[in-house]
């Protein structure tokens, strides 16, 4: 039991920031509010034979998805249901990453959970049941890594949105967009179609929700946040215009993020 996470090597590298493999008890709370995120994940429930999410309101609507999916870019919170979170594996991807991957349009994944199934065929369903039969962390995660190595092509995203990322990600300020368009050549249409189909939102969502997952970073670590030094260090109007963006990604105040927080910086405990 336990947690394990690897870097891949190469070429693997190149579109995955991290494989990892979570063996461990149901957590004390039932759900947990998850933060959105601009990449894609691969889930792998192997404690259930299904996924479950739960929109982010006092509904509470529940989706059921297969047990092994694709998990297109959010751009505001779920919630997840821990009792399954027991022993789960998972790949999370660079933003663009799971392009490389799938070839898929990435707008027809975003706040989606696809079958793997439905884009691999038998070998996904195989490779879930090769995974179910294997009893160390370790090894799981050295069986997955092997099978995303085998579907890997040598085609990677454009080099204009690989700019327009790596600009973003070092300061992901909307303003600095147009400046960003003229670097690569093209005209704002056919740059933010290449970056919406490769990213799966376009460059100002994009640019908007990294600031907001700035200022989480940012904030996590401190004992009592200092939301109005947050907000003007991140490039923030004002606290408002935080606590603005905060609720649209967040689904919560800055203050009840700060207040119910819990040892993942993404990951929030919910009592109901």
């Amino acid at each position: 039991m336990g947690f394990h996470a690897i870097q891949p090597g190469a070429p693997l590298d190149t579109f995955i920031e991290r494989i990892w493999d979570w063996d461990m008890p149901q957590a004390a709370h039932h759900l947990e509010r998850v933060l959105p995120s601009p990449a894609p994940s691969l889930i792998i429930n192997l404690h259930e034979d299904e996924t479950r999410t739960y929109t982010d309101d006092a509904l509470r609507t529940c989706t059921r998805a297969a047990a092994a999916v694709l998990g297109g870019p959010t751009l505001r919170s779920q919630v997840i249901d821990t009792s399954e979170q027991v022993r789960v594996m998972g790949v999370v991807f660079r933003p663009a990453g799971a392009w490389v991957l799938t070839r898929e349009d990435q707008t027809h994944l975003v706040h989606q959970d696809v079958a793997l199934e439905d884009l691999f065929g038998s070998s996904a369903r195989r490779l879930r049941e090769q995974l179910l039969h294997t009893t160390r962390g370790v090894d799981r995660i050295a069986i997955l890594e092997s099978w995303l190595v085998h579907r890997v092509t040598p085609r990677s995203p454009d080099a204009c949105v690989l700019h327009a990322l790596d600009r973003l990600r070092k300061s992901p300020n909307v303003c600095s967009i147009a400046h960003i368009v003229k670097d690569t050549g093209l005209s704002a249409y056919t740059f933010n179609r290449r970056f919406r189909a490769q990213v799966g939102m376009g460059p100002k969502q994009y640019s908007r929700l990294m600031r907001f997952l700035a200022v989480v970073d940012d904030a996590f670590d401190q004992r009592r946040i200092d939301w109005a030094s947050v907000a003007a260090d991140n490039g923030y109007a004002d606290q408002s215009h935080l606590t603005h963006e905060f609720r649209a990604f967040a689904g919560m105040t800055p203050g009840t993020y700060e207040a119910a927080r819990g040892e993942y910086r993404n990951h929030i405990p919910l009592d109901v």
